[in-house]
C-alpha cells in the first residue's frame, strides 16, 4: 500500500519526476522554519520552505519491530533563519522535524515521509549535523518514579509545591562584566549568602537574550563582588548592563530542603532509604541501634 497521494503517485510513475525534499521544522518555542534542497522558494502546507541552506540528508531507513531509526540532517550555518546562539541556547533540542517529499513544479503534491526529533546536535567545519530520531525513541526513556535518597521533583512544580514568588528566593540582577559567556560579574544580590542561587534558574528580562533561560551552576562572592557561573554551552555572551530575574536552586537533598525551603512534608526522595553501605555492613559495639532515621 502506497502512502503517497494518488497525484504524487502518478507523476512518480512518470519517465521524469520533478523531486525535491523540504524540512518543516517545529522548535521548543512554537517556532516554525522550513527548508529545502530545492533550488528556489516553495510553499508546501502552508508553510514556506527556504532553498540554498546548504542541508542534505542521509540515508534514511524504516525498520520492523521497536528500534530506533535515525537520519542525520547536515546544515551549513549561513542561512539567516539558522542563529547558532540559538542552537547553542537549546531551542533546537527535542524539536519535532517533519520530512515531506514534493513535487516542486505542483507543490499541492506532497507526502509526508517521517516525522523525527532532534537529537544530539555537533558542530564541525563551520557547519551542524542534527541527529534525528524516529518517535520510538521515545521507548527508551526512563517513564514512572525512580526510587532515590534525592527528591526528584523540580523546585516549584506542582509535586514539590514550594512557592517560588516568596520574598528570598527571588532576585532581580544586573550584569556588570562579563569574563567569558558563563563567568558573569552582577550587581543586585549582595544581600544573599554564597550559593544561594547555585542550581537555581536565570530568566534574562533585557537586551538581546531577553526572555531565554539559563541555569546557574554557582553562586560565589569574591573580593567583594557576586559572580554567577551558567552553565556552559546554553546562550551567547550577555552584555554588560543585560538585567536578569534569578530564583533560588535546590540540590534536592532533605537537609536542604528542611533547611533552606522548610518543605520536608513535600520532600519527594527517600531520604532513609539505606545504602549499601547499610546492605553491607554489620553490628559493631558502640554504634546505636534504636530504630532511628539514618537522615535527620
Amino acid at each position: 500500500m502506497t502512502i503517497y497521494p494518488e497525484p504524487l503517485a502518478a507523476h512518480l510513475e512518470g519517465e521524469a519526476t520533478t523531486i525535491c525534499h523540504c524540512w518543516r521544522l517545529t522548535r521548543r518555542d512554537a517556532v516554525v522554519k522550513g527548508f529545502t534542497d530545492h533550488d528556489r522558494r516553495l510553499t508546501v502546507d502552508g508553510t514556506p520552505f527556504e532553498p540554498l541552506t546548504g542541508f542534505s540528508a542521509t540515508e534514511a531507513r524504516d525498520t520492523l519491530g521497536l528500534a530506533v531509526d535515525t537520519v542525520d540532517v547536515e546544515g551549513a550555518l549561513s542561512s539567516d533563519d539558522i542563529d547558532e546562539a540559538d542552537i547553542a541556547a537549546g531551542l533546537y533540542n527535542d524539536a519535532t522535524v517533519e520530512t515531506l517529499l514534493v513535487n516542486w513544479a505542483a507543490p499541492e503534491q506532497f507526502a509526508k515521509l517521517r516525522s523525527a526529533t532532534i537529537g544530539k546536535i555537533t558542530r564541525r567545519d563551520g557547519a551542524f549535523v542534527a541527529e534525528l530520531k524516529s518517535r520510538m525513541h521515545a521507548l527508551d526513556q526512563v517513564n514512572g518514579r525512580v526510587i532515590g535518597r534525592r527528591c526528584n521533583a523540580e523546585l516549584g512544580d506542582a509535586r514539590c509545591r514550594f512557592a517560588m514568588d516568596l520574598p528570598g528566593f527571588f532576585a532581580a540582577g544586573t550584569v556588570v562584566a562579563a569574563e567569558t559567556p558563563e563567568m558573569l560579574r552582577v550587581s543586585g544580590l549582595d544581600s544573599f549568602e554564597a550559593e544561594w542561587f547555585a542550581l537555581g534558574s536565570l530568566e534574562w528580562t533585557s537586551g538581546a537574550l531577553a526572555g531565554r533561560m539559563a541555569h546557574v551552576a554557582g553562586h560565589a562572592t569574591r573580593q567583594g563582588a557576586v559572580e554567577l557561573t551558567l552553565q556552559p554551552g546554553e546562550a551567547a555572551a550577555p552584555q554588560p548592563g543585560d538585567m536578569f530575574l534569578i530564583r533560588a536552586g535546590c540540590d534536592k537533598t532533605f537537609a536542604t530542603c528542611k533547611a533552606k525551603f522548610d518543605n520536608a512534608l513535600n520532600f519527594q526522595g527517600f531520604p532513609h532509604l539505606p545504602g549499601n553501605d547499610a546492605v553491607y555492613g554489620y553490628a559493631v559495639d558502640g554504634d546505636v541501634f534504636d530504630g532511628g532515621p539514618l537522615v535527620p
